[in-house]
């Protein structure tokens, strides 16, 4: 009797351990045994983000330092925060930082307002091969080079053969000297962006209007809404995490020239001087300071100050944008 007594307790102690949930957590190694393909697949873009981005961040020393190229990193004189002091106290910092943020924001939302707009015209077309052609059409600027639109526009701005110029002087106008007079270019400047990249905003979204259901538009005929009431009141709505995730991205780059593209600012204007009030930004700030200069600590402080403000720009969108939609936040 105790045998069977002792034998049962033993079975339900067995049993008991055996329906406690296991918390042996997995070796690192085990999981890349396991998922080996996967990693291999992803090895070869992590080696370029590392090599690319990570490894030239111990660069950000340069700072700090009087840097001197014959003598490196490891040689040159630390300065501490002079060189971000020459930097807060020069002029030129609030013109260019005025001049970035402006631009930028202009190009969030005439970018991505547009693109929007272009998206939900372009999905009305019910040809689809009309539709094809329609976003190749708007596609083919943003593969164009910032030096093939240099030449385009100046070939509708020059002074003497320009095609704007000459359509003025035929309708009795005087010309305009276009490179001349900066209050023209805080309009040209947007409209060079708008042209070159809103194809690829526009795609996106549409893109984006693909994955709809149709259910939604026709049951929006049923209770009699038109064509504009359901781009409005279906589309639009819909297209909310695709639009907030791309401003959210967007945002982290507003002290960057053109997201990243300087050449728009450096390009365009074809490098002239009286123009500088109205389209010098931090990147080609720090370009010419380093081109011209040979200043590698006083750029290299622009740069930390453009990268250290961009992260907080992330950050804080990101936070606003997560009490909006948790799921489309990024962290």
């Amino acid at each position: 009797m105790n045998e069977l007594n002792l034998e049962s307790k033993r079975r339900t102690k067995a049993a008991s351990h055996r329906s406690l949930p296991t918390r042996r957590s997995i070796p690192i190694l085990s999981e890349l045994i396991r998922n080996k393909i996967l990693y291999a697949m992803m090895l070869p873009g992590l080696l370029f983000i590392i090599v690319i981005y990570y490894l030239p961040m111990f660069g950000v020393v340069i700072a700090f330092q009087e840097y001197n190229p014959i003598k490196g990193i490891l040689g040159s004189k630390w300065i501490g925060f002079t060189n971000f002091k020459f930097l807060f106290q020069s002029d030129a910092l609030y013109q260019i930082t005025f001049n970035t943020i402006f631009y930028n924001l202009i190009f969030i939302i005439l970018g991505l307002g547009l693109a929007l707009v272009a998206a939900i015209l372009i999905n009305e077309i019910s040809n689809r091969f009309l539709s094809g052609v329609y976003k190749s059409i708007i596609l083919l600027p943003y593969l164009l080079s910032w030096v093939v639109a240099e030449y385009l526009l100046f070939s509708f701005l020059s002074m003497d053969k320009g095609i704007i110029n000459q359509i003025l002087q035929f309708a009795g106008f005087e010309p305009v000297q276009w490179y001349a007079e900066p209050l023209y270019w805080r309009f040209i400047l947007p409209a060079a962006y708008v042209w070159k990249n809103v194809g690829y905003f526009a795609v996106i979204f549409a893109a984006g209007i693909t994955g709809i259901s149709s259910d939604y538009y026709e049951a929006a005929k049923i209770d009699g809404a038109n064509r504009f009431q359901q781009a409005l009141k279906i589309t639009v709505p819909l297209l909310a995490p695709i639009t907030l995730t791309l401003l959210l991205l967007q945002a982290g780059k507003i002290f960057y020239a053109a997201f990243g593209d300087w050449g728009l600012f450096y390009n365009l204007p074809r490098e002239s001087g009286i123009l500088f009030s109205a389209t010098n930004v931090i990147d080609t700030y720090v370009f010419r300071s380093l081109q011209k200069m040979n200043d590698f600590g006083m750029s290299s402080a622009i740069g930390l100050y453009q990268s250290c403000v961009g992260f907080i720009l992330v950050v804080v969108s990101n936070y606003v944008i997560r009490k909006y939609d948790r799921d489309s936040a990024l962290f």
